[in-house]
């Protein structure tokens, strides 16, 4: 084998640290499920002019180098400093490196290696280089290796979590939605801290891990109401969640493309969100969108007990006014909010589910004046000159 072989190989193995510290980042932040790697690095790629040019130039001399060296050097230089714009300390956050990522580097560093490897022993450069522009997809293959590991890892502290919260038996008010989830549950929890013992759950730990570490570590003797957000990726997540956390009331606040790119179509999006309509839960439904409207028709005909919640002055049993922020339970007027900083649809949810609780309204209405602001939550901030502006930047 020639230098300039043993030369490419190399460099190609050396690139695979930086191109891989792009990679792992965004497998970090997509929450480590494959193919969201494979999926991102195509977005990158196709997102300017310079990008496209440079993948098809990656793509091209690394075919090239099966039958001449050099040519890799190309791919190599490419893949180190590409795609144009994705930095290696990243705009979004960065990288943190829990003992996850460190498994996941692992399984990477294990199948480039032996990419590596067998460029070695069939004296082909081109091996290590198409590796190289397909470590993308080498990271999504470690995600999926390690998933099996993860779950059974996390096994122990899910098991402790169901036995807590057996133990203890608050009664569980499950959210879950496109948006407004945890603007609804911080609602939730402030309005009944005034009557009742509750815990919610924190910030957007809202998966399987994150749900069981808020258990394990908030949950104490004497709460009397859990309140646990719940988030999807897909079909089957929510369904899940509920096996070992079910619910007494199930709230769903809001309908939206959320997700879209994963779940292909809103009807999807519904059908893995009404997940959390348990057997013998309650249900609590905004039902400010069509379809949401429909499946609290459904629900209620089908013999479920149903609160429906309303923002947009809907006729249904908890409502707040969009505009003068009159807030009413059956028609009565109980309370205000104010509009400016809290959105509507997510305070009738939040009420609605106090009304399931049995709890009477009457009782926390005076904490309506003194809700949280969700920071970076649509939360509306009004400058000096009287400008006001929406920061949805978690969202965004």
């Amino acid at each position: 084998m020639s230098f300039l072989e043993w030369a490419v190989i190399v460099a190609g193995g050396l690139a695979s640290v930086p191109a891989g510290l792009r990679w792992l980042r965004i497998a970090q932040r997509e929450h480590y499920l494959a193919p969201a790697v494979t999926r991102f690095s195509l977005r990158w790629w196709t997102s300017r002019p310079a990008n496209w040019a440079l993948a098809a130039l990656a793509i091209v001399t690394a075919g090239a180098n099966w039958l001449l060296a050099g040519a890799g050097v190309v791919a190599v230089l490419i893949e180190t400093l590409g795609p144009v714009g994705l930095t290696l300390k990243g705009s979004t956050g960065p990288l943190v490196w829990t003992k996850r990522l460190v498994r996941v580097v692992v399984t990477t560093a294990l199948l480039m290696g032996g990419a590596v490897a067998l460029a070695v022993i069939t004296r082909r450069s081109g091996v290590s280089t198409v590796a190289l522009v397909a470590l993308p997809a080498l990271v999504d293959l470690a995600l999926w290796i390690t998933a099996p590991l993860e779950k059974a890892l996390g096994e122990k502290w899910v098991r402790a979590a169901a036995a807590r919260l057996q133990e203890i038996g608050p009664v569980v008010v499950a959210i879950t939605g496109s948006y407004g989830k945890t603007s609804t549950k911080l609602y939730l929890a402030h309005l009944l801290a005034g009557v009742r013992r509750v815990v919610a759950s924190p910030a957007s730990f809202n998966n399987r891990m994150g749900l069981a570490r808020a258990i394990n570590e908030r949950l104490v003797p004497g709460t009397e109401i859990f309140v646990a957000e719940m988030g999807t990726y897909g079909p089957g997540e929510i369904a899940q969640l509920c096996t070992w956390i079910p619910p007494q009331i199930s709230l769903i606040t809001a309908l939206g493309p959320v997700h879209l790119e994963r779940m292909r179509s809103e009807k999807r999006i519904l059908a893995a969100k009404s997940e959390i309509l348990t057997e013998g839960a309650m249900a609590v439904i905004g039902v400010d969108h069509p379809r949401l409207d429909a499946l609290a028709q459904s629900q209620r005909q089908s013999g479920r007990r149903v609160i429906r919640c309303s923002g947009a002055e809907a006729p249904t049993e908890v409502a707040v006014d969009p505009e003068s922020g009159a807030v009413s339970v059956k028609d009565i007027k109980v309370g205000t909010v104010d509009v400016r900083h809290h959105h509507p649809q997510n305070v009738a949810a939040a009420l609605g589910a106090v009304v399931g609780l049995n709890i009477d309204p009457g009782e926390v209405v005076d904490r309506l004046e003194t809700l949280p602001v969700p920071e970076h939550r649509l939360a509306a901030v009004v400058t000096e000159r009287g400008v006001t502006v929406l920061d949805d930047t978690f969202n965004a």
